[in-house]
This record gives structure tokens, sequence and C-alpha cells, in this order.
């Protein structure tokens, strides 16, 4: 990426925008284009400004984070050829999380956690990857998978992938890094990133994310 990563704030506490912004100002990574204090201001934001990452408040007066995040990484003319989220949220919102994975966020992030872990995952997200705060990770999406059993179509789509692959989306949905992939199935980390590019191909998972989904929906990782 040339350039620092273009980030655009959505949240409707103003107290929460100017802090991470401060932040960033001191950044030469980092360049906040834009503040939004609704969601449907976030989309209009986004088309307008076309920033890298949007961090998403998801409890937002009007139009919510989620719906905010569906149009952003589903619609072209809202930013979804290039706009990653980072989604905000309180321990209390467990029952948001997985509305707004599936929805295509990119980063699931406590509110709590220090500035600095934000601003982490804000460069994690801009780079390619998924992130998701270790409180939310494990318990919430089990919450969500064991309540929704795997469709057939998740079943049918991960018939075109390789038993090697099979375990690489396996090691995934337990929350495996690439380097604990590739020491777990004693191969390189190079090599566990060409796996993951070829699921999300496959897949048609947009990233790490949502084959954390589909591992949970498909049954290769228990749940409890």
């Amino acid at each position: 990426m040339n350039g620092p990563v273009r980030v655009l704030l959505a949240d409707d506490q103003q107290l929460i925008r100017t802090a991470l912004r401060m932040v960033m100002a001191d950044l030469d990574d980092l360049e906040v284009v834009g503040e939004a204090g609704t969601g449907a201001e976030a989309v209009r934001l986004t088309a307008q400004l076309a920033p890298d990452v949007v961090v998403m408040d998801i409890r937002m007066p009007g139009m919510d984070g989620i719906e905010a995040t569906r149009r952003i990484t589903t619609d072209p003319s809202a930013g979804a050829a290039s706009a990653r989220v980072v989604v905000l949220t309180t321990f209390d919102d467990d029952e948001y999380v997985y509305g707004a994975l599936r929805a295509g966020a990119s980063g699931f992030l406590v509110k709590d956690m220090a500035l600095d872990d934000l601003i982490g995952a804000v460069r994690v997200v801009a780079a390619g990857d998924a992130l998701i705060a270790p409180s939310v990770t494990r318990r919430l999406i089990h919450d969500f998978a064991s309540s929704r059993p795997g469709p057939a179509r998740v079943q049918r789509e991960l018939t075109g992938i390789t038993e090697r692959e099979r375990e690489v989306l396996t090691l995934v949905g337990s929350g495996f890094s690439n380097t604990e992939i590739a020491a777990e199935l004693c191969i390189s980390v190079a090599t566990a990133k060409t796996y993951l590019t070829r699921l999300f191909t496959k897949l048609d998972a947009r990233d790490r994310v949502q084959l954390v989904i589909l591992a949970y929906e498909a049954g290769l990782v228990s749940v409890g």
C-alpha cells in the first residue's frame, strides 16, 4: 500500500472519535480522512472519501453499524472494492457479533481495549488480514454457531477443497494464526498462506473471518 492507511471513524460518541483521531494524528502510517456519527453517514462518506479502513461502532442512531457494514462491503457504489471494516462493540453486544461478521466485518474489537491495540488492529485489517478480539472470538462464535446448524449450501461448498485445505480451514476455525498452522502441519508459513489464498478463492470468502464462520457452520470445529 502506497502512503498512509486512510481511516474513516464511525461512532456516535464524539469522545471515542476524538481519542482515536488524536492518537492516529501522531502516526505516519495512518490518516483519518473523515468522521461519521451515524451508519448512514458512514456509508455516504465511505463512497465519497474511499477510505482503506472504516472503524465502525455497532450501536448508532438510525442505520446501525451492522447494516452500514453490509452496505459498505457488498455495494460497489459504497466502497466494496476496497474499504474494510473494523467493528467496535462492548461485551454486552453479543447478539450483534454474528450479524456483523456475516455482514463482512474484517475485525471485531471491544471498546475497552487499549488504544495501541485498536491501532494495531487497523493496521492488521488494512494489510488484508482479519482480527477478532480475544474476549470476543471463541465464546461468541461458538454461541452463534451452535444456534445455527450448518446449511447444506455450506456443506456443498466444502466438497471442492482438498483434504489438506480442509485441515487448514479447521485450524483457522480453531483460532490458529498462520505461524501456528505452519507449525501444526509441519509446513512453511508461506505455504500456509498459499492454502489460505486457495480457500478464499474456492469458498468465495472475503477474509479470514468468513473462513472461521464457514469452519464452524460446516462442523469442522466442534462447538462448546
